[in-house]
């Protein structure tokens, strides 16, 4: 299927506190703790772009790759298709700031599995020498009403932006063994936007209960599916990473597919939901760190708005 050269991944600047976020609301420091599990994490300001994000993620990705502009193949921007500007292409905007012009360039809207269903889609069509770039980005904390007590449970979107250079043949750092995703549309209208006052808000439309085990399902059968499909078992995972959006829900999984803790990643402490680049964090840190072996399985485990989820399986190559 082909794999990932490199990639990386840039913070905003400004952040969130939640000292804040309990004067705008009113609800208690304590219950948006137990949302956050931290009391400051990284947000687009009022000035910041996500696009810029990406593209800094990305100008790292390829200086250190050295790859031509010229290589690269498809530069795809992935997550909510809420972007900087409406009606807008931020990957065609990222690619001509990078000096991409032989690119096709053009968006993928998951949500937060945008960045793992896009890597499937970059490496669909390209061949030996060519490249795709995979730009991961989101501007999620913009969305959050923080002064609406009732999207108390949205006070953890925080901002990140992702760079992922993918290649039909090797040399890789990462190869891509499989992926396999699926949609529960029954979900479709739990949460919407709204345009309020010139800004796009999102808001919980309809309560219905179910939604943990419909992820604790979902994920278990999608991990079954990858693991059958690639010959291996749960024993062979050496990482499990999953989107960071609820701590209580990382545990549980982990529990269920019979994984201890200490084979995945917690940034709870300093991190709250990053959107579509949270696995990449993860992945980041655990390569930073040497903490992985060439042939190490990494899992990665991604879910949207929809509601989608993901499983994704690298084999770490070094």
């Amino acid at each position: 299927m082909g794999g990932i050269v490199d990639f990386d991944v840039r913070f905003p600047v400004s952040s969130i506190h939640v000292e804040d976020v309990h004067a705008a609301s009113g609800v208690p420091v304590a219950d948006i703790l137990e949302i956050t599990h931290t009391k400051e994490f990284p947000a687009l300001g009022e000035h910041e772009l996500s696009w810029e994000l990406a593209l800094q993620a990305a100008s790292a990705v390829l200086r250190r790759a050295r790859v031509p502009a010229t290589a690269i193949r498809k530069v795809i921007f992935a997550g909510s298709g809420e972007w900087d500007r409406p009606f807008w292409s931020p990957a065609a905007k990222v690619a001509h700031e990078l000096g991409i012009d032989r690119a096709h360039c053009f968006e993928v809207t998951n949500f937060c599995n945008a960045g793992t269903t896009a890597l499937q889609v970059a490496l669909k069509g390209i061949g030996p020498g060519e490249h795709a770039l995979v730009l991961v980005g989101d501007r999620l904390s913009r969305m959050v009403d923080h002064a609406d007590a009732a999207s108390k449970d949205l006070f953890n979107f925080g901002d990140a932006a992702a760079a992922v250079l993918l290649a039909a043949d090797a040399p890789w750092m990462f190869r891509l063994l499989h992926t396999a995703m699926r949609t529960d549309g029954s979900w479709a209208d739990y949460y919407a936007g709204r345009v309020e006052e010139g800004a796009v808000r999102i808001r919980r439309e309809a309560r219905r209960t179910g939604l943990s085990a419909a992820y604790v399902a979902n994920f278990t059968a999608l991990l079954e599916e990858t693991l059958t499909a690639i010959g291996r078992t749960t024993d062979d995972i050496a990482y499990f990473l999953i989107n960071h959006g609820d701590q209580r829900m990382h545990r549980k999984l982990l529990d269920t597919i019979g994984l201890p803790v200490e084979r995945s990643v917690f940034n709870y402490d300093r991190l709250a939901h990053m959107g579509g680049a949270d696995t990449f964090i993860a992945l980041r840190e655990l390569v930073d760190a040497e903490r992985l072996r060439a042939g190490d399985l990494v899992v990665l485990a991604t879910s949207a708005m929809g509601f989608s989820w993901g499983i994704t399986a690298l084999e770490f190559h070094g």
